[in-house]
């Protein structure tokens, strides 16, 4: 009953955009690096905290020490496939059921599992660039490279092009997500709470009458959606998936 009625929601909906939450990266085994033990561990490793070590002024100020741990604990993590979620949701936007997604989070998953308009907030591993002369990288260069990854024009330091801790997000990024938010009929949040970041930079920019939010945990931001479903991402949109006939 549940799947008919997300799905019924989803076919009214002349455009529908998705806010991936924290939780998707949860469902697909993607560790909780600034939170509880994993956190402490890469404090205890490398002398300072995920916030430190992640940040602007580290990377240009300690390359060598910031590549060292972003090739070990950040692009590690993408010996991990997309979560069942992630497969589901690009199922979706191939049955023309979803618009767009907009993410935060940095590795891909969206689009590696098939969805094709998806705007990251924050940028992706998978974009490297040279700051002087703009020579682009994929990401294997960076896990392949020794020390501190070089241009092989320039000798400059490659940079990902990710906003890292003390940087803004780009002001273009953050309007092209606010349109997309703007003229959605629906907006479907997965995998986190009304009042998370991601949520609270754009949720004001919202016309449409269907908030719809799907996140196991439940949360006093509840009751600002029109429709609050408490599963796992990876079950509810499974059900809609099965009223479809997959």
């Amino acid at each position: 009953m549940l799947g008919k009625t997300l799905l019924d929601i989803l076919k009214e909906s002349r455009y529908t955009t998705v806010l991936s939450g924290f939780g998707m990266l949860l469902e697909s085994g993607y560790p909780a690096i600034r939170d509880g033990d994993e956190s402490y561990d890469v404090e205890l490793k490398y002398g300072y905290s995920v916030e430190e070590i992640f940040s602007s002024s580290f990377y240009s100020t300690r390359k060598e020490q910031f590549y060292e741990f972003y090739r070990s604990e950040i692009l590690k993590m993408l010996e991990k496939p997309p979560g069942k979620c992630f497969y589901e949701m690009a199922e979706l936007e191939k049955r023309g059921l979803i618009q767009s997604v907009i993410t935060r989070r940095i590795y891909g998953l969206p689009q590696r599992a098939g969805c094709k308009n998806v705007i990251n907030l924050h940028g992706s591993v998978y974009d490297n660039y040279c700051p002087h002369c703009g020579k682009e990288y994929p990401v294997e260069y960076i896990v392949n490279s020794a020390r501190i990854p070089l241009c092989e024009v320039c000798s400059t330091p490659i940079r990902p092009r990710i906003c890292l801790f003390g940087e803004m997000v780009d002001n273009r990024i953050i309007t092209k997500a606010a349109e997309e938010v703007r003229k959605a009929d629906v907006l479907l949040v997965l995998g986190t709470n009304l009042k998370t970041y991601l949520c609270s930079q754009l949720i004001d920019y919202y016309e449409g009458d269907k908030l719809v939010l799907i996140n196991p945990e439940k949360h006093f931001s509840d009751k600002l959606a029109d429709v609050a479903v408490h599963k796992s991402v990876e079950d509810a949109l499974g059900e809609i998936l099965k009223e479809l006939g997959e």
